[in-house]
């Protein structure tokens, strides 16, 4: 049996006792409508991109406010460890400050009294973003009200309970934060072990010919057909590629699609399958050059041009080198100044990279290709798993704060090992009859 179904055993064999966020809190703090205009002061005015993990430190863009001016404003300070609840816009985020503190009128306060522990409500409150997003105002905005707050019903079990969950939870907390921190580092070096080698297998030496990219085939771009015209639109089945579908290295589908009246009133090129798109004027050239494999025809935006090779070039390889050469790319062709980020195209077009024999691009392709395929893959499996471990530690959480009427919902030590394997993907919404603590 484990500390805690030992505790509940104990404590509250029957139950647990149900009361309303007003009745176990000091306070319910709603903060003050009005922003300050001066913030030279030393309490922190904190937002919500100043949370950090489960915690408001401090305000990470170094806003404060005075003494003075609180008293003035007759802002509403958090105490420290307050739990503090998004309550409009952001709804589902929170925190507890580490220090005082002040916020604009997106959070709400709760001051734990002394039957409550504050990491034990702060869980709790993680549980129940469904009901709160349920009760929320209609509106472009949605919003709650401190009212709906104050009578929101949640258990109290007794302080050594709650201090138990908390300790189980914040293992678990460490446990996914650490596995997540592991598979980001993995996925972020085999990423670079794939830059590093494509860079290598990409370098000529001066050992093979150098061409211009004008030289690797015949370069165009394409437009967009009249929006007004339904007909161009409704319906279509030709892929239709804008700088919004550049977001991988192989494209696999397109988010717009036009009719073949369109390709014929409008004058659309068809580009044919495994052709190269790459982006030359969108906001995203401030800091990536997109390149893609199109293995499929399609047609073309104005912010995009596309490279059908020459008999003498294979079509992954053309991709390759210049999606290996990008970053180079972009920093030499990039135009200074304009309303919209583009590149100097004529630029582009000189722009010189090596081109081996048909052979060599064959071995250069397959290896690559290959280590393409295991990144792709990484990438794909460890977000996958970091959401499996995710939804494990909210099953868990779940199961831990949810208190029926025998006292018994906590799983022994060994139960628990059997079911982490097996609960990665379930998470549990249930609604109980609950009775009070004798």
């Amino acid at each position: 049996m484990s500390r805690l179904d030992e505790l509940i055993k104990e404590l509250c064999p029957n139950g647990v006792e149900f009361q309303r966020i007003k009745d176990v809190c000091d306070d319910v703090i709603v903060p003050m409508r009005d922003r300050p205009k001066t913030f030279d002061g030393n309490i922190p005015w904190c937002r919500i991109e100043d949370k950090e993990g489960q915690y408001f430190n401090k305000s990470l863009s170094g806003l404060g406010v005075s003494e003075d001016v609180i008293k003035k404003m007759n802002l509403k300070v958090f105490p420290t460890g307050t739990v503090i609840c998004s309550c409009s816009a952001s709804l589902g985020t929170y925190a507890i400050n580490t220090q005082p503190l002040i916020t604009n009128q997106t959070f709400i306060g709760l001051v734990c009294g002394k039957r409550l522990f504050n990491k034990y409500l702060l869980y709790y409150m993680e549980t129940q973003t469904k009901y709160l997003k349920s009760q929320a105002s209609t509106g472009t905005i949605p919003y709650i009200s401190r009212k709906k707050f104050e009578e929101m019903l949640i258990p109290v079990p007794p302080l050594e309970v709650q201090r138990e969950i908390v300790r189980v939870l914040d293992s678990f907390t460490l446990l996914t934060a650490e596995l997540t921190a592991e598979l980001t580092a993995e996925l972020t070096a085999r990423k670079k072990q794939y830059e590093f080698y494509r860079d290598k297998l990409l370098s000529h030496d001066g050992n093979y010919l150098v061409k211009s990219l004008a030289e690797l085939g015949e370069w165009s771009g394409g437009k967009t057909p009249s929006m007004s015209e339904k007909s161009f639109w409704e319906q279509g089945t030709i892929p239709w590629i804008s700088s919004k579908d550049m977001k991988s290295s192989t494209l696999i589908e397109t988010k717009d699609h036009i009719t073949e009246k369109a390709v014929k009133e409008a004058s659309m090129t068809v580009y044919p399958a495994n052709s190269i798109a790459i982006v030359t004027r969108s906001g995203i050239l401030k800091h990536t050059f997109p390149v893609a494999y199109v293995p499929f025809e399609t047609t073309i935006n104005q912010d995009i041009k596309m490279l059908v090779v020459n008999e003498g070039i294979l079509p992954r390889y053309a991709f390759h080198v210049i999606q290996g050469k990008g970053n180079d790319i972009l920093i030499k062709t990039k135009k200074q100044g304009g309303t919209v980020d583009s590149l100097d195209f004529q630029k582009v077009l000189a722009y010189k990279v090596p081109v081996p024999s048909k052979d060599i691009q064959s071995r250069v392709v397959e290896l690559l290709d290959n280590f393409e395929s295991i990144c792709t893959d990484l990438n794909i499996g460890l977000p996958a798993e970091i959401e499996a471990r995710q939804k494990q530690y909210e099953y868990y959480r779940e199961l831990l704060l949810t208190f029926a009427e025998t006292g018994s919902t906590i799983m022994t030590d060994r139960q628990t090992d059997r079911q982490t394997d097996r609960q990665t993907d379930r998470q549990t919404d249930r609604q109980t009859d609950r009775t009070e603590c004798n």
